[in-house]
C-alpha cells in the first residue's frame, strides 16, 4: 500500500501544520492575562490592553467604552470572580487578529451573581508599542 511510506514524512509534517505561531502564543497569552486583570481589578493592566476606541457588548447588551468598562470593574459595580476559557481560537490578518472562543464567567453584577458559558468574539489591533483590545462581544450559551 503505498500510504505506509508517507507514515513518517506526514507524522514530521502534522505538527508544524498546526503549531501556532508566536504571535497566536502572544494573544492568546495576553487574552488569558486580560481575564486574570479582570478578575483581579488590576486597572493597570487593563488600561494598556484595552483601546481608547474600545466597543465592550455584553451578553445582556450592556455596551460599554474603555473607560466605563474600567470604572465598572474598578468600583466593584460589576464583580468577576472567575474566567475559565473553555476553548479559544486566534485568526491573524496583517495588524488585526480575531479572537474567538467559549468561557465560562462567574461573578455579580446588579446585585445578583451569575454564572455563564459565553462564546464570544473579539478583536485586537496591532499598535506600535502592543496589541490592544478595540472589540469585545459576547452570547450566552448553554
Amino acid at each position: 500500500m503505498r500510504i505506509l511510506p508517507l507514515m513518517p514524512i506526514m507524522l514530521l509534517i502534522t505538527p508544524v501544520l498546526f503549531a501556532q505561531s508566536k504571535k497566536e502564543r502572544v494573544l492568546l497569552s495576553l487574552e488569558r492575562a486580560r481575564f486574570e486583570a479582570m478578575t483581579q481589578k488590576d486597572v493597570a493592566f487593563l488600561k494598556r490592553v484595552l483601546d481608547v476606541s474600545l466597543t465592550y457588548t455584553h451578553s445582556n447588551g450592556l455596551v460599554e467604552s474603555k473607560d466605563e468598562h474600567i470604572a465598572r470593574i474598578a468600583s466593584g459595580q460589576i464583580v468577576y470572580r472567575a474566567i475559565q476559557p473553555q476553548h479559544m481560537d486566534v485568526r491573524l490578518y496583517g495588524k488585526t487578529a480575531v479572537l474567538t472562543g467559549v468561557i465560562n464567567v462567574q461573578g455579580r453584577y446588579q446585585e445578583r451573581d451569575f454564572d455563564l458559558k459565553l462564546r464570544y468574539i473579539d478583536v485586537y489591533v496591532r499598535r506600535p508599542m502592543d496589541w490592544k483590545l478595540v472589540a469585545w462581544q459576547s452570547v450566552r450559551v448553554d
